[in-house]
């Protein structure tokens, strides 16, 4: 099920202890999913999967910024359905979908829903391309008020 701003505001002060676990459908969040099952059984709190979109905006010069017309809506009905689905396989967990910047998407969740950990998948990339593409974990783990757990995969590891 995914929640709009409102419920989600509501299901924090509903809730106790939330885990809230970002996903991109990789397998690191995959597997951070599972780790925070794991750790939500044995503490009781309340695992929450997000997932924030962006849409490829193209700048030249002389040409103005634009989506076709229904891609907006392509975009956002698939990574709803992408995420529903998902929550559902992992045991009918809650859903948060956003569109924007993820790293800034995520901390805005998290002042939202004040999870106890936020548990999410790293690539862990070096070197250029850590330089060129960032770390959405990096800039949550540097600027969340909550504890951040990474998780990689084994063939993520160096």
């Amino acid at each position: 099920m995914t929640s709009s701003k409102d419920e989600v505001s509501v299901m924090a002060e509903a809730t106790q202890q939330v885990i809230l676990v970002p996903v991109d459908f990789e397998s690191a969040s995959l597997k951070a999913i599972e780790k925070a099952k794991e750790l939500a059984a044995r503490t009781g709190a309340e695992v929450v999967l997000m997932h924030v979109y962006q849409l490829p905006v193209y700048t030249y010069p002389g040409l103005e910024p634009t989506l076709m017309p229904g891609f907006h809506t392509e975009v956002s009905v698939a990574a709803a359905r992408a995420l529903e689905q998902l929550a559902a396989q992992s045991g009918g967990l809650r859903s948060v979908l956003r569109e924007g910047d993820p790293a800034s998407e995520i901390l805005a969740t998290a002042e939202e829903v004040k999870p106890t950990l936020i548990v999410m998948g790293t690539h862990g990339r070096k070197g250029m391309a850590h330089m060129f593409l960032g770390s959405v974990a990096e800039k949550v783990i540097r600027k969340a008020d909550a504890p951040v757990l990474t998780v990689r995969t084994p063939e993520s590891n160096p």
